[in-house]
């Protein structure tokens, strides 16, 4: 269980920095703001295009992958489904689908990747999928309902092009697929800069935290609940049925999709929620509730399958 304690205790260690920044007020009244736009215009899409540019994108043809892909499908289905009939609009819907199954495969993923699965590279797959699939077409979504959508068709059509986690992602994968190697003299900044993706949105949510009430309270409780229902029980559930179920996953492999699958909600949607002024509770909610809520579960199925 170190794996799962360790790679909690990392994260939790940073937010709480990022909260006693925000209570003594170091960065001023717009220090979560700038931390947010750094991380989102900056550092995000230099470390997505590092990352996708050095990867191996054979990794993402796997039944351990479509496993979780059709989980992640799953959960984020429901909650829109629900939005759409409580009429949640748009970008809150799109949102509250993130939180429901885009799992923290990163800064919290790998740790536990080395220490519960015992090898990173497990995480892969999932990272790739996510930025490569999931997040350019959830960024399209929320240009559009914000207003991107106005114009000729030309224009919408060249929506992700405008959005630097996109284009960052985008940029690194046809990097990658044409077997270009960056030269280190460009590779090396953009590495650095990177670096300050993870600690940004940790910090940038832990200032977040600052005077806000207890999570789950409010308008957004019941968009809150359903999302950490699904992306702490849901998911995992799902994914557990697909693997054993359809693809006649076992042993290693079985572990690796569910524990991938119960990972909580990334980060980063908080990032995508301010960037756009939507849901931001919604997402800063969801993501605390089911990253206390993944502690047991992650405990559990490593127990049960381990």
């Amino acid at each position: 269980m170190r794996g799962v304690l360790t790679g909690f205790a990392v994260i939790a260690v940073v937010i709480g920095v990022g909260y006693v920044i925000g209570r003594r007020g170091h960065l001023g009244d717009h220090g979560r703001e700038v931390l947010t736009k750094l991380a989102f215009h900056v550092a995000s899409p230099a470390l997505l295009f590092t990352t996708l540019a050095r990867a191996d994108l054979s990794v993402v043809f796997s039944s351990r992958l479509l496993v979780t892909a059709l989980s992640t499908a799953a959960a984020a289905g429901v909650f829109v489904a629900v939005g759409v009939v409580r009429g949640w609009g748009v970008g809150r819907t799109t949102i509250g689908a993130l939180c429901s199954g885009y799992v923290n495969s990163g800064n919290l993923g790998i740790p536990i990747a080395v220490y519960v699965l015992g090898d990173a590279s497990l995480v892969a797959p999932v990272l790739l999928f996510q930025l490569v699939g999931v997040t350019p077409v959830a960024l399209t979504v929320l240009d559009l309902s914000a207003g991107g959508g106005k114009g000729p068709l030309w224009r919408r059509l060249l929506t992700p092009l405008r959005n630097p986690i996109a284009v960052g992602s985008l940029a690194g994968v046809a990097v990658s697929a044409s077997g270009v190697r960056v030269p280190g003299p460009v590779m090396d900044p953009l590495t650095l800069i990177g670096n300050m993706s993870v600690p940004a949105v940790l910090l940038a949510f832990g200032i977040s935290l600052c005077g806000s009430t207890m999570p789950g309270r409010g308008a957004d409780r019941h968009p809150v609940f359903l999302s950490v229902a699904l992306k702490s029980v849901g998911q995992p559930l799902v994914a557990w049925a697909l693997a054993t179920g359809v693809f006649g996953l076992h042993g290693a492999r079985l572990l690796d999709v569910v524990v991938t699958s119960a990972l909580p909600a990334a980060q980063n949607l908080y990032t995508y929620a301010s960037s756009y002024g939507v849901g931001e509770r919604l997402a800063r909610d969801s993501i605390l509730l089911s990253t206390v809520m993944s502690v047991p579960v992650l405990v559990a199925v490593a127990t049960l399958l381990g």
